[in-house]
């Protein structure tokens, strides 16, 4: 804990968010800043609500990074694991191109699988800072083993419809200053990392099968109890977003996401690099959907679900490294 409080004075004195400076124009540099380094880094581009009002967005003041599109009358509702949120806007695009009835009127969530789940265990309710609303999913989509799982408990009905695959890597600050070159490192007890909560996040079980194979039970229990305990691990509630930002701030110095997460930070040019897990060592997840029971627009949802295998929705995946689904895997 100490070296993290130190780690974040660090930041805060020097003003600098990577080992390649951020260039701000002058006057401009606590926006600018704020702007490159919190979410959302997409910047109004995840909604496709086209009256939009007051835009009132203050990046680490007032932000709802992984709530998207309008409430008001939505034609399609999606729960969506947090881990493809980037790809979500340009998927929404080719939809709505190529069913025009519904432009404007989707509205998603991106947050991590498990938290997903206890959302639509309390009816669809959320609260987030001092707003509460209600939104009942048409579809979900998240790892193949979740959605098979709900739908064995009657939450979702089947069948799960598989679409896409991905690989783990291991997210570092530009340059890799702390020098990690695989898996094995993040044992070393100076190494801060951040790793996703096996509580909600379903990327934590492929995570925890790759350390084994790299380094045994050993290794697992190094990172996800012995550096918990220690401080050096933080386990994240929003991974997707924290580890990212965690990095740039220099309170962490890695940490296992999926290959197409580092793929879109570095993408967006923020002062975000990766390290290849060898294929020996890395796990594959599956991407599924499901719509869900007592779906307020089921056929709407069977349309996307019929859409994200497309060769259109297959193209916009790929420009992050996943690959179309070919059968196996979980």
């Amino acid at each position: 804990m100490i070296r993290r409080l130190a780690a974040l004075l660090a930041v805060v004195v020097s003003s600098a968010v990577s080992a390649a400076p951020l260039q701000c124009a002058p006057g401009t540099r606590p926006a600018c800043l704020s702007a490159a380094m919190f979410p959302p880094w997409q910047h109004g581009a995840n909604s496709d609500v086209t009256r939009r009002g007051l835009e009132f967005t203050v990046p680490d003041a007032d932000t709802l990074a992984d709530f998207h599109g309008a409430l008001d009358d939505p034609k399609l509702v999606l729960f969506v694991g947090g881990n493809i949120f980037f790809a979500l806007a340009p998927l929404v695009r080719a939809f709505e191109a190529a069913h025009p009835d519904y432009a404007g009127r989707l509205y998603w969530e991106t947050l991590p699988p498990g938290l997903l789940v206890r959302q639509m265990k309390a009816g669809g309710t959320i609260t987030v800072g001092n707003m509460t609303w209600t939104v009942r999913p048409d579809a979900y989509l998240a790892g193949l083993a979740a959605v098979s799982g709900l739908v064995a408990d009657g939450t979702l009905d089947g069948p799960a419809v598989p679409y896409a695959t991905n690989t783990l890597t291991i997210m570092v600050p530009l340059g890799n200053p702390a020098h990690v070159t695989g898996l094995a490192d993040l044992a070393r007890p100076e190494l801060l990392l951040a790793m996703p909560n096996p509580a909600f996040e379903g990327v934590a079980r492929q995570i925890k099968a790759a350390l084994a194979r790299a380094g045994g039970q050993a290794l697992v229990t190094a990172v996800y109890d012995t550096k918990l305990h220690d401080g050096s691990t933080t386990l994240t509630e929003i991974h997707h977003r924290q580890t990212p930002l965690f990095l740039m701030q220099g309170l962490a110095e890695a940490g296992v996401t999926w290959q197409s997460e580092a793929a879109f930070q570095e993408q967006a040019g923020h002062p975000i690099s990766h390290v290849d897990i060898p294929a020996a060592q890395n796990a594959t997840g599956t991407y599924a959907g499901a719509a869900v029971h007592g779906a307020a627009h089921p056929q709407a949802a069977a349309l996307w679900l019929d859409f994200i295998r497309s060769a259109a929705a297959q193209e916009i995946l790929g420009r992050y490294g996943f690959k179309p689904y070919q059968g196996g895997g979980e």
